[in-house]
């Protein structure tokens, strides 16, 4: 039998544990209350928030999110969501820094072009460099190329973050191979940010071996976003104890379930 300390073992990021690896987004929910209602019913403890297009202060004469979604029990992470250069998003965990009163655990993404919304790498990397030379923490959303996931994680960022499809497209991991080498060669997280449609999509990541997996559209476009939240939790879970596990080799051909030799008759 597992030892019961490893399958509940638990996801470390800059040096803090969770014991869920569901990370959820806020945005595209009807209101707040659905926001916290969805959220809570995920299990999730961290929360990403854009920073350009959430009020999380800034403003107030808006409703404010962290009056429901309270720092003081989720780990807020402010992400870089809307920006389109390097420059734009260094700019935006600085004011994400100054909003949230230091803090430093940012995610980072620099998006290529509107209709893709596909990461620009090079300005990622160079974005990278720069928040982790001015004492950020960095994860960081990027294309499913492994080279680049090493790159990254090279540079100082805490986690790596490869898509599994478009962001808000549904479609699941597209490139199981690709996702399974940047885990691979991977000493920092490894976490699946967008594309996720289903709960299946999120337990084929985790029993790929990712760490975790961050979504928002999967759960908040649903017919039914609280009760989303509640099947992605379980099928992280399932995941991860079916990664821990070990699956059963695949065979071309049919192997009986029972014995052939020895019978009793």
């Amino acid at each position: 039998m597992m030892d019961v300390r490893v399958t509940q073992s638990p996801l470390v990021i800059a040096g803090r544990e969770y014991r869920s690896r569901l990370l959820v987004g806020t945005g595209k929910y009807k209101d707040l209350d659905e926001t916290r209602r969805a959220i809570e019913a995920s299990g999730a403890e961290i929360v990403t928030v854009a920073v350009r297009r959430t009020n999380l202060g800034q403003n107030p004469d808006e409703p404010n999110l962290l009056d429901v979604l309270s720092p003081d029990r989720y780990t807020i992470l402010p992400n870089t969501a809307g920006c389109y250069t390097a420059e734009d998003a260094v700019r935006t965990c600085r004011l994400a820094r100054e909003l949230l009163d230091g803090h430093k655990l940012v995610k980072l993404e620099v998006l290529g072009d509107p209709k893709t919304l596909y990461p620009d790498v090079p300005a990622t990397l160079e974005a990278a460099r720069t928040l982790v030379a001015d004492g950020f923490d960095v994860m960081v959303y990027t294309s499913d190329d492994p080279i680049i996931a090493k790159r990254l994680e090279e540079i100082g960022c805490v986690a790596v973050m490869p898509l599994a499809a478009p962001i808000g497209s549904g479609l699941g991991i597209q490139n199981k191979y690709n996702v399974l080498g940047i885990v691979e060669n991977a000493s920092v997280p490894i976490l699946v940010d967008a594309g996720v449609g289903t709960a299946s999509d999120a337990a084929v990541a985790m029993e790929l071996g990712c760490d975790g997996v961050l979504m928002n559209t999967a759960i908040a476009e649903a017919r039914d976003p609280v009760l989303m939240a509640s099947a992605m939790k379980k099928g992280i879970e399932a995941g991860r104890e079916a990664f821990l596990a070990g699956r059963m080799p695949r065979r071309r051909y049919a192997s009986a379930s029972s014995p052939l030799t020895d019978l009793p008759f």
